[in-house]
Protein backbone atom coordinates (compact mmCIF):
# COMPACT_ATOMS: atom_id res chain seq x y z
CA UNK A 1 0.00 0.00 0.00
CA UNK A 2 1.20 3.51 -1.19
CA UNK A 3 0.64 5.49 1.90
CA UNK A 4 1.39 8.54 3.90
CA UNK A 5 0.70 9.85 6.85
CA UNK A 6 -0.98 13.41 8.08
CA UNK A 7 -2.76 14.06 11.11
CA UNK A 8 -3.91 11.19 12.46
CA UNK A 9 -4.95 10.21 8.71
CA UNK A 10 -3.34 7.70 5.89
CA UNK A 11 -3.66 8.96 2.57
CA UNK A 12 -3.55 5.94 -0.09
CA UNK A 13 -2.61 6.75 -3.52
CA UNK A 14 -4.76 4.76 -6.55
CA UNK A 15 -2.28 2.43 -8.72
CA UNK A 16 -3.46 1.37 -12.25
CA UNK A 17 -5.60 -1.40 -12.59
CA UNK A 18 -3.30 -3.78 -13.62
CA UNK A 19 -4.35 -7.80 -14.20
CA UNK A 20 -0.41 -8.69 -12.60
CA UNK A 21 -1.59 -6.04 -10.00
CA UNK A 22 -5.01 -7.12 -9.39
CA UNK A 23 -4.36 -10.73 -9.71
CA UNK A 24 -4.43 -11.67 -5.56
CA UNK A 25 -7.58 -10.42 -5.55
CA UNK A 26 -9.58 -10.97 -8.86
CA UNK A 27 -9.51 -11.01 -12.50
CA UNK A 28 -9.46 -7.49 -14.51
CA UNK A 29 -11.92 -8.21 -17.13
CA UNK A 30 -11.14 -6.31 -20.70
CA UNK A 31 -10.20 -6.69 -24.49
CA UNK A 32 -6.79 -6.57 -24.10
CA UNK A 33 -3.84 -7.82 -25.99
CA UNK A 34 -3.25 -10.63 -23.13
CA UNK A 35 -6.71 -11.66 -23.47
CA UNK A 36 -7.45 -15.13 -25.55
CA UNK A 37 -9.24 -14.23 -28.37
CA UNK A 38 -10.75 -15.27 -32.09
CA UNK A 39 -12.99 -13.54 -34.78
CA UNK A 40 -16.66 -15.08 -34.91
CA UNK A 41 -19.84 -14.08 -36.78
CA UNK A 42 -18.05 -14.49 -39.80
CA UNK A 43 -15.31 -12.04 -38.68
CA UNK A 44 -17.47 -8.93 -37.91
CA UNK A 45 -16.96 -9.80 -34.15
CA UNK A 46 -13.99 -9.92 -32.07
CA UNK A 47 -14.68 -12.55 -29.16
CA UNK A 48 -12.19 -12.12 -25.63
CA UNK A 49 -13.22 -15.46 -23.73
CA UNK A 50 -12.82 -16.46 -20.74
CA UNK A 51 -12.10 -13.17 -18.82
CA UNK A 52 -13.24 -13.98 -15.49
CA UNK A 53 -14.06 -17.25 -13.12
CA UNK A 54 -17.49 -16.73 -11.91
CA UNK A 55 -17.82 -18.65 -8.87
CA UNK A 56 -21.41 -18.84 -7.76
CA UNK A 57 -22.12 -22.07 -7.18
CA UNK A 58 -21.37 -22.39 -3.23
CA UNK A 59 -25.03 -23.78 -0.94
CA UNK A 60 -27.06 -24.25 -4.51
CA UNK A 61 -26.06 -20.93 -5.61
CA UNK A 62 -27.19 -19.17 -8.99
CA UNK A 63 -26.02 -16.35 -10.90
CA UNK A 64 -27.66 -13.00 -10.92
CA UNK A 65 -27.01 -9.80 -13.23
CA UNK A 66 -27.83 -6.76 -11.86
CA UNK A 67 -26.76 -3.01 -12.75
CA UNK A 68 -25.70 -0.95 -10.11
CA UNK A 69 -26.12 2.84 -10.33
CA UNK A 70 -23.16 4.54 -8.14
CA UNK A 71 -22.94 8.13 -6.97
CA UNK A 72 -19.40 9.73 -6.63
CA UNK A 73 -18.42 10.42 -3.11
CA UNK A 74 -17.02 13.92 -2.06
CA UNK A 75 -13.56 13.92 -2.13
CA UNK A 76 -10.89 12.56 -0.58
CA UNK A 77 -12.64 9.55 0.61
CA UNK A 78 -12.29 8.03 3.44
CA UNK A 79 -12.40 4.34 3.62
CA UNK A 80 -15.53 3.70 6.24
CA UNK A 81 -16.16 -0.02 5.26
CA UNK A 82 -15.58 -3.27 3.51
CA UNK A 83 -17.00 -6.11 2.87
CA UNK A 84 -16.69 -9.52 1.48
CA UNK A 85 -18.56 -12.24 -0.26
CA UNK A 86 -18.01 -15.92 1.29
CA UNK A 87 -19.82 -18.06 -0.47
CA UNK A 88 -19.21 -16.28 -4.25
CA UNK A 89 -17.24 -14.35 -6.23
CA UNK A 90 -18.71 -10.48 -7.79
CA UNK A 91 -17.84 -8.72 -11.16
CA UNK A 92 -18.24 -5.26 -11.71
CA UNK A 93 -18.51 -4.14 -15.51
CA UNK A 94 -18.88 0.05 -15.82
CA UNK A 95 -21.39 0.48 -18.85
CA UNK A 96 -20.44 4.26 -19.33
CA UNK A 97 -17.15 6.79 -19.90
CA UNK A 98 -16.18 7.31 -16.21
CA UNK A 99 -13.07 6.05 -14.54
CA UNK A 100 -13.67 4.55 -11.33
CA UNK A 101 -12.06 3.39 -7.70
CA UNK A 102 -11.50 0.19 -6.48
CA UNK A 103 -10.64 -0.50 -2.73
CA UNK A 104 -9.68 -4.04 -1.79
CA UNK A 105 -7.57 -6.23 0.67
CA UNK A 106 -6.82 -10.16 0.50
CA UNK A 107 -9.15 -12.54 1.77
CA UNK A 108 -9.03 -14.10 5.23
CA UNK A 109 -8.57 -12.34 8.37
CA UNK A 110 -9.21 -8.83 7.37
CA UNK A 111 -6.26 -6.34 7.99
CA UNK A 112 -6.80 -2.76 6.68
CA UNK A 113 -2.28 -2.53 6.58
CA UNK A 114 -3.29 -4.97 3.19
CA UNK A 115 -5.72 -2.59 1.56
CA UNK A 116 -4.75 -1.61 -2.24
CA UNK A 117 -6.18 1.63 -3.97
CA UNK A 118 -6.64 0.61 -7.91
CA UNK A 119 -7.89 3.83 -10.51
CA UNK A 120 -9.92 1.76 -13.18
CA UNK A 121 -10.52 3.20 -17.12
CA UNK A 122 -14.25 2.72 -17.83
CA UNK A 123 -13.17 0.25 -20.36
CA UNK A 124 -11.93 -2.05 -17.21
CA UNK A 125 -14.08 -4.18 -15.22
CA UNK A 126 -13.09 -6.55 -12.47
CA UNK A 127 -14.64 -9.60 -10.85
CA UNK A 128 -13.67 -10.08 -7.09
CA UNK A 129 -12.63 -13.41 -5.88
CA UNK A 130 -15.09 -15.28 -2.96
CA UNK A 131 -14.65 -13.67 0.36
CA UNK A 132 -11.97 -10.79 -1.10
CA UNK A 133 -12.61 -7.97 0.82
CA UNK A 134 -13.65 -5.01 -0.96
CA UNK A 135 -15.20 -1.08 -0.85
CA UNK A 136 -18.68 -0.57 -2.91
CA UNK A 137 -17.88 0.93 -5.68
CA UNK A 138 -16.97 3.77 -6.36
CA UNK A 139 -17.61 5.89 -9.20
CA UNK A 140 -15.47 9.12 -10.01
CA UNK A 141 -16.55 12.13 -12.40
CA UNK A 142 -20.74 11.26 -12.50
CA UNK A 143 -23.08 9.16 -11.46
CA UNK A 144 -22.34 5.44 -12.98
CA UNK A 145 -23.86 2.18 -14.45
CA UNK A 146 -22.46 -0.94 -13.47
CA UNK A 147 -23.43 -4.42 -14.95
CA UNK A 148 -23.36 -6.80 -11.46
CA UNK A 149 -22.52 -10.14 -11.88
CA UNK A 150 -22.82 -11.89 -8.45
CA UNK A 151 -24.40 -14.89 -6.21
CA UNK A 152 -27.89 -15.61 -5.39
CA UNK A 153 -29.25 -18.58 -3.41
CA UNK A 154 -29.41 -19.82 0.47
CA UNK A 155 -26.83 -18.59 2.79
CA UNK A 156 -25.37 -14.81 3.68
CA UNK A 157 -23.30 -13.93 1.74
CA UNK A 158 -22.48 -10.48 2.58
CA UNK A 159 -20.00 -9.95 5.61
CA UNK A 160 -19.56 -5.91 6.43
CA UNK A 161 -17.08 -4.38 8.75
CA UNK A 162 -16.78 -0.38 9.70
CA UNK A 163 -13.94 1.17 9.47
CA UNK A 164 -13.00 4.44 11.65
CA UNK A 165 -12.67 6.46 8.18
CA UNK A 166 -8.85 7.68 8.93
CA UNK A 167 -7.82 5.69 5.78
CA UNK A 168 -8.22 7.80 2.71
CA UNK A 169 -7.85 8.02 -0.68
CA UNK A 170 -5.37 10.83 -2.58
CA UNK A 171 -7.52 12.86 -4.89
CA UNK A 172 -8.22 11.11 -8.37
Amino acid sequence: MDTMMTDNLQIVTPKPLTKDAFSAFGDVIEASAEAKSFAINDGFTQRYHDLAKVDVNDHEGHTLLNIFRSTPLTQPIAIKMMERHPHGSQAFIPMGDNPYLIVVAPAGEFDRNNIEVFLANSNQGINYHKGTWHHFCLALGSESDFLVVDRGGEGDNCDVLELDGSLVIAQS
